[in-house]
């Protein structure tokens, strides 16, 4: 475990309006376990051939994605779009 945390950026609200429940609460498990890598989440998602920057971490077995930042100097994840095809 690190002491990393996360968050929605802009706003919680922002991110998740329009999301099911269970959308919302699979984001909230997912970044969670984000927050859990430290600095390793930089390496998670596309895209592949590289780390950092802005990613990308498919949800429900592909029915949509969000995206996100892992940025060391705040030791935490920055949830910025979840976009949903649902």
């Amino acid at each position: 475990m690190t002491d990393w945390a996360w968050d929605c950026n802009p706003s919680a609200e922002y991110v998740t309006e329009g999301l099911p429940p269970g959308v919302v609460a699979e984001v909230e498990r997912l970044t969670t376990e984000l927050a859990a890598l430290g600095p390793e989440a930089a390496k998670v998602g596309r895209p592949f051939d590289r780390e950092g920057g802005l990613r990308e971490f498919d949800l429900m077995r592909g029915r949509g994605f969000l995206s996100f930042l892992a940025v060391p100097r705040h030791r935490c994840v920055y949830v910025c779009n979840v976009t949903w095809y649902g």
